[in-house]
């Protein structure tokens, strides 16, 4: 018995097994602390063997994907500089070749695939963290939380808002019925338990933002692409002149108020102003990808011991920039924030330029999710992350720019779909 190809391969023909493949991996990156090196051979086994099976769908053009691996390049360069080879090399190409995989899924996945198996997975990855996780107190504000299966509130917080956002996204967008109609419902529960329980004020407020985003551009649908384009750009400027007014009124201190936090940000301000002063000691190139949080070092070890994170190990600057200057210098960062701008701004020019593009709407939403969290957490950075997955996802849909194929004009006049030429006859035979 012989399997077709496009059952794995094909965008489309292959959603049961895109929608698994998906579900899996998004738990993978939510545990593969826990379940080590088992779970991360799981997510290679379901994207590298696409590639023997159809290397042309699985690839595609590598020359319109080369702007994709810059920062990935980088990262691997870095070895050479690294104040730690050792780990430098190890998580660097670990980072590559999850950027590959992330960008075979690009070329063989169609959004409503991904959505499937977001919601899917993020349903299995909170449920397991209902059913096995715990609450934990945090000694800088000294609050307990529900932290489900992982080491922090802020992670259990995002696969929450990612479950509410494809659940909206699936159901409000792609127009989803039936049994899909009902899994959104209940990952969507599911996730509004899970980031009320964890107390994320950046979850909660960015999930909202998200949401009311989408909410925003159902309106401009109805708008032709011209007219979406002068509205678009009209409350964008709005928008600027009220976060400014706001900043300078006092606004971010009354909401965050509203979460039990002050304008410290629970101490982030802190440790971004400390990792400004250590980038700016290699302020190019940085001390290597990975390689500042190391065990035995004075300086994090210092960190560590300040903010009570006995553990020594899942640490991070709170802010992806400042995390990529200490790492990989100014270069990482342009770098790194040219793909993320990129992925925003070219998803905002499809969808406003586009009569209907659900692909770009639904992605829209996802790149400005990793854009608002980039500010004050590290999803993009880390391999086996479901952040950095779905922001070169995200990106890479950018690299496939589908054109209708050009109709035979033969066969278009004999239609009357248009006026053929005067001097057109038909064949003979015809």
């Amino acid at each position: 018995m012989r399997i077709a190809k496009s059952v794995f391969v094909r965008p489309g023909s292959n959603a049961t097994y895109g929608m698994v493949a998906v579900a899996l991996s998004f738990f993978v990156f939510a545990y593969s602390s826990r379940f080590g090196q088992p779970s991360i051979l799981l997510y290679y086994a379901l994207w590298f063997p696409l590639v023997l099976i159809d290397y042309r769908s699985a690839l595609g053009s590598y020359r319109k994907q080369l702007w994709l691996y810059a920062f990935g390049v980088l990262t691997c360069l870095s070895i050479f500089w690294s104040a730690v080879p050792a780990v430098t090399a190890r998580a660097s190409i670990q980072y590559m070749t999850h950027i590959f995989c992330a960008l075979v899924a690009v070329r063989t996945l169609n959004i409503r695939t991904l959505a499937r198996g977001a919601i899917a997975g993020t349903a299995i990855v909170l449920l397991y963290s209902i059913l096995f996780g715990y609450y934990a107190y945090d000694p800088i504000d000294g609050t307990y939380s529900f932290v489900g299966a992982f080491d922090s509130k802020n992670q259990l917080g995002f696969y929450a808002s990612l479950g509410i956002y494809f659940a909206f996204a699936a159901v409000f967008v792609l127009g989803e019925r039936r049994i899909w109609l009902i899994g959104g419902g209940v990952a969507g529960l599911l996730s509004a338990y899970c980031l009320l329980a964890s107390q994320s004020a950046t979850s909660v407020l960015t999930t909202a933002l998200i949401v009311m985003l989408c909410i925003s551009l159902r309106v401009i649908l109805f708008l032709s692409p011209k007219q979406r384009k002068r509205l678009f750009a009209a409350v964008a400027i709005s928008g600027v002149i009220l976060i400014v007014a706001g900043a300078y009124l006092g606004a971010a201190d009354v909401v965050l108020g509203l979460f039990g936090k002050d304008s410290t940000l629970t101490g982030r301000t802190y440790l971004w102003q400390q990792g400004i002063a250590i980038a700016q000691l290699n302020p190019f190139f940085g001390v290597g990808y990975q390689a500042y949080w190391v065990q035995g070092f004075s300086e994090p070890e210092r960190l560590w011991e300040e903010f009570y994170i006995g553990s020594r190990a899942g640490f991070h600057f709170h802010n992806t920039y400042i995390e990529t200057a200490v790492e990989t210098g100014l270069v990482g960062v342009l770098l790194l924030a040219s793909i993320l701008v990129t992925a925003v701004s070219g998803h905002i020019g499809r969808f406003l330029g586009d009569n209907r593009n659900d692909e770009s709407y639904v992605l829209l939403g996802v790149a400005a999710l990793l854009l608002i969290r980039s500010f004050v957490e590290i999803d993009i950075l880390n391999p086996y992350h479901v952040g950095s997955f779905l922001f070169y996802f995200t990106a890479g849909k950018l690299s496939m720019r589908a054109h209708a194929p050009k109709a035979d004009p033969r066969i278009a006049y004999d239609r009357m779909e248009f006026a053929p030429p005067a001097n057109w006859k038909p064949e003979a035979g015809r």
